[in-house]
């Protein structure tokens, strides 16, 4: 869910496939931009919130669709079948895990890390709370259409204001930086260990797994175009995402940015 972070530099991006049927967006960087003026603050706070919440409902409404779920949310609903929380919740209490992954690796979350984190599982859970599970295979369908849509909608939303990378991806691109495998190579390691050991929890994999994984790549570069400041959108910053609409730092990293606060 987790997780795509907008970093403060000018790049190129494109989208490629990986070993997982899913996407990397990859950029190519010039040199670090400050985020801007702070009269931009209200709107970027206001992009923030409506992303992540907009992210939270179309979690939910692919919940509800019943036809498989995306990576993490797999790992979100096997765990709550077994510990007798709601899936928000736990969604809240792996993001918090993750964030701990990130003392040992270096990074350091922003204010849209932690919101992240809270928002996006007590939104699922409001969500699914009003929402009913939908019988017919012909609402589900459009259903689950609509909730990836939505979440790549959501993906531009939250990311473009660049408030700092989302947990997950914070956790791919610190191993990246202590193992120096390839962005592409950790992230497919930690979407497959988590999709398998969801899975093997009871988690829901089916054609929507599928679907999230080859969409939201694609999704969230256009709506990161789209939702970026109009100065930017010749050159958008984007880093990785594949299978999580969270875009990583590796970019800066490789040269020599700073991070983010």
């Amino acid at each position: 869910m987790d997780q795509c972070s907008i970093q403060s530099t000018d790049c190129h991006a494109k989208a490629t496939r990986t070993t997982t049927g899913g996407y990397l967006l990859s950029a190519h960087v010039s040199a670090p931009r400050s985020p801007g003026p702070a009269r931009h603050l209200p709107r970027r706070l206001a992009q923030l919130y409506a992303g992540l919440v907009l992210y939270g409902v179309s979690c939910a409404l692919q919940l509800r669709a019943g036809l498989g779920l995306a990576p993490w949310d797999v790992l979100n609903q096997g765990v709550a079948r077994h510990v007798g929380l709601s899936i928000g919740t736990v969604v809240i209490a792996i993001g918090v895990l993750v964030l701990l992954l990130w003392i040992p690796l270096r990074q350091r979350p922003g204010l849209g890390t932690v919101s992240n984190v809270l928002v996006i599982g007590l939104v699922m859970d409001a969500t699914l709370s009003i929402t009913p599970t939908p019988g017919s295979l012909w609402i589900r369908i459009p259903l689950l259409l609509f909730a990836v849509a939505l979440c790549g909608m959501a993906t531009g939303l939250y990311i473009t204001p660049r408030f700092g990378p989302g947990p997950r991806d914070g956790l791919m691109t610190g191993l990246h930086r202590r193992t120096g495998w390839s962005v592409r190579l950790v992230r497919t390691f930690i979407e497959v260990a988590v999709l398998a050991t969801g899975f093997a929890l009871g988690g829901s994999v089916g054609v929507g797994t599928v679907l999230f994984a080859v969409c939201i790549g694609p999704l969230a570069q256009f709506f990161l175009r789209f939702f970026a400041p109009s100065e930017q959108r010749p050159t958008i910053p984007v880093a990785g995402s594949a299978g999580v609409p969270e875009a990583t730092d590796q970019a800066r990293s490789a040269e020599g940015a700073p991070d983010p606060v």
